[in-house]
């Protein structure tokens, strides 16, 4: 399963940093591409083919550590790619198989990839039943 993360606007320093760590740490885990764009325009040019669409959305389904951990197991035997897309500053509106929450708090965009990826992160250790904290 690939995962692609597309993401309106560039990441800019401290989350450049934090972005990058958990980028690494995925690697082990499974397929990643992170990919930003200027526009909200340019977002679904990007979207692979066949895959299932998320989009990070403040009135999105929220989910558990674990629960997102079942759900992207769920999608593994599924067969089909995963792409969260995340809008910029104003947010963005697009269909989309799913709409996630990351909490009922707002965050700032550039913020949000770092929660996303080190959410991502910490599903596929509970996935392999290893431990978060090293």
């Amino acid at each position: 399963m690939r995962i692609s993360v597309i993401a309106v606007g560039r990441l800019r320093p401290p989350y450049q940093d934090d972005v990058e760590h958990y980028r690494k740490m995925l690697a082990g885990h499974t397929r990643l591409e992170l990919i930003e764009v200027r526009q909200d325009e340019s977002v679904e040019r990007r979207i692979p083919q066949r895959a299932l669409v998320v989009l990070l959305a403040g009135d999105g389904q929220q989910l558990s550590s674990e629960e997102l951990s079942r759900w992207l197991e769920q999608r593994r035997h599924d067969g089909r790619d995963l792409c969260f897309v995340i809008g910029g500053p104003t947010g963005l509106e697009m269909s989309a198989d799913m709409r996630l929450s990351l909490g009922p708090m707002t965050l700032p965009h550039q913020l949000a990839r770092v929660v996303l990826l080190e959410q991502l992160y910490r599903a596929h250790k509970i996935l392999a039943r290893e431990p978060y904290h090293y």
